[in-house]
């Protein structure tokens, strides 16, 4: 019987055995949820580029501040959503090499729940509370 062409949902992915962890199917769910972020983010990007281009001469000086403290503010999304953007090219990369799902540190899995809450995540938990730990020594 011909394998099921129906994708895969969540639920259906944290059913599987640990020893399907990262198998093909898993791999291309976490490959196309990543490149709908990708897609969105960019599209994203697009509209605020278009919306910034608009130039509203504004009489009064606080409508002004409003629409000057707007475009702020979806600068720094924006900022924000490039860094995002960085990971998930890198995510990608790493789905492409074999090494998407595993701890850059430890090589241990990253584990499903993780990684369906964070599908950029390079590091297990017990790894990335080390890093912040780190991080927070030397701030």
């Amino acid at each position: 019987m011909p394998a099921s062409t129906k994708p895969l949902t969540e639920a259906a992915l944290l059913k599987m055995p640990d020893s399907d962890y990262m198998n093909k199917a898993q791999l291309e769910f976490f490959r196309a949820r990543l490149e709908t972020l990708r897609d969105e983010m960019l599209a994203n990007a697009a509209d605020t580029g278009e919306h910034l281009k608009e130039n509203e001469n504004f009489a009064d000086p606080n409508d002004r501040a409003t629409v000057e403290e707007e475009n702020m503010l979806e600068q720094r999304v924006r900022d924000r959503e490039r860094k995002l953007l960085k990971k998930i090219n890198k995510a990608l990369a790493r789905i492409e090499s074999g090494e998407f799902g595993y701890c850059l540190e430890t090589g241990d899995p990253i584990g499903l729940p993780r990684l369906l809450a964070r599908p950029t995540a390079e590091y297990s938990i017990e790894a990335q509370e080390r890093h912040e730990k780190m991080e927070k020594l030397h701030a």
